[in-house]
């Protein structure tokens, strides 16, 4: 039995609910180590943690999944390793699902690589050279254990033009079908990803080229590299429903709240960015009412939660002027709870959405909620979809 045939045994994806009056959609993915409602945003553990956060507190949050990064995980502690630990998950105390990128995003931006028909040579501080292939990301992958793998592509630059992006996604394509050929563990889908930087025809070419394949799920790969929200709307417009209906469909590397809400829109369920977690340890902070820096003078008595309208742990207990406080102490605990608290934001917000969705009322709680976050969020003169 063909391994994609035997993958349905262990991996589906449940359409619940599709918006009356948009491409929203509301499903369930299940895996070996749970189901994940979807819309959902997915925190990204780069080394295999999110970082000032202890697992226990997400799976508090209810966080369905994490993403955690090939080529990290590799160059340190390396995927024998963590097999040998009993996988990903036991290794970072995680029973919830992982989904776990290729490698190719590292090919799109990190200095020093050279890109070939074999793969990707990356030249590391100190002069060491890696090759990351195809195949080496996927046993890697499978070393990992996650249950979701992403195949190894080229992540193309903005701007590119038809020659570099026709070769580029043909390479990808061949990628693909070597990715295929190593990929063995049921326990575990593979997603193949859409690339075509801005030119239609391309991205068209790689959609149909890559749905052939009849995998898992699908993403669209190449956006939020320099292009902006409109071509990056653009973009997800024309692509996000072309896509199987019966499948995942994953934007990879989105995260401001306007655009989740405009990939949304277009019937996208997954999606991930370190936006949220990097922000609070720089101490910006997502409310309904758009961002505040938590650092700033005027919140030195304010009294507060961060957000009024969220009832998690945070927000539940602490102020602004004591979270204020943590950050001008330079408190560590004060990225903890800022961590938190944007996580926490982010989930509440994919679950609004999902609500929303089930109702038929997406378009309204969308324009509502970006009515709020972008009137005071230093966006005015921003576009509002």
């Amino acid at each position: 039995m063909d391994i994609r045939e035997k993958v349905k045994e262990n991996f589906r994806f449940e359409l619940v609910h599709k918006d009356k009056n948009s491409n929203a959609r509301a499903g369930i993915i299940h895996t070996p180590h749970g189901e994940i409602p979807t819309p959902v945003f997915m925190p990204v553990g780069t080394h295999g943690a999110i970082k000032a956060l202890q697992p226990n507190q997400l799976t508090d949050m209810n966080v369905p999944i994490i993403l955690s990064n090939t080529y990290h995980l590799h160059l340190t502690p390396g995927s024998d390793l963590i097999k040998k630990m009993g996988g990903l998950h036991k290794f970072m105390g995680w029973d919830r699902p992982i989904l776990t990128d290729s490698g190719g995003f590292q090919v799109f931006s990190l200095q020093g690589n050279s890109i070939t028909e074999e793969g990707s040579k990356f030249i590391l501080p100190g002069g060491k050279e890696i090759l990351l292939t195809p195949e080496t990301s996927i046993d890697i992958q499978q070393n990992l254990g996650s249950d979701i793998m992403m195949a190894f592509d080229e992540c193309i630059p903005y701007p590119a033009d038809k020659k570099y992006t026709k070769n580029s996604i043909d390479r990808t394509h061949r990628w693909l079908d070597k990715c295929i050929e190593t990929w063995d563990n049921p326990n575990q889908a593979l997603f193949g990803i859409i690339q075509g930087s801005t030119h239609d025809e391309f991205r068209d070419e790689c959609l149909e080229e890559v749905v052939k394949r009849d995998l898992p799920g699908y993403a669209i790969g190449g956006v939020s590299v320099g292009e902006g929200s409109d071509l990056m709307e653009k973009i997800v417009k024309r692509t996000g429903p072309k896509m199987p209906t019966d499948k995942p469909r994953y934007v990879m590397g989105v995260g401001m709240p306007e655009d989740l809400m405009m990939i949304w829109e277009h019937g996208m369920d997954m999606s991930d960015c370190i936006i949220p977690t990097k922000f609070a340890r720089g101490g910006t902070l997502f409310t309904n009412r758009g961002k505040i820096r938590i650092t700033h003078k005027n919140y030195r008595n304010d009294k507060f939660p961060i957000e009024p309208n969220l009832d998690d742990y945070v927000n539940s207990n602490f102020s602004r002027a004591y979270i204020k406080h943590l950050f001008d102490s330079n408190e560590i605990l004060g990225q903890i709870l800022a961590t938190a608290h944007n996580i926490a934001f982010y989930k509440s917000l994919a679950d609004r959405a999902r609500e929303a969705i089930l109702e038929d009322r997406f378009l309204d709680f969308k324009q509502e909620f970006l009515q709020g976050y972008l009137k005071n969020d230093g966006n005015k003169n921003k576009k509002r979809r």
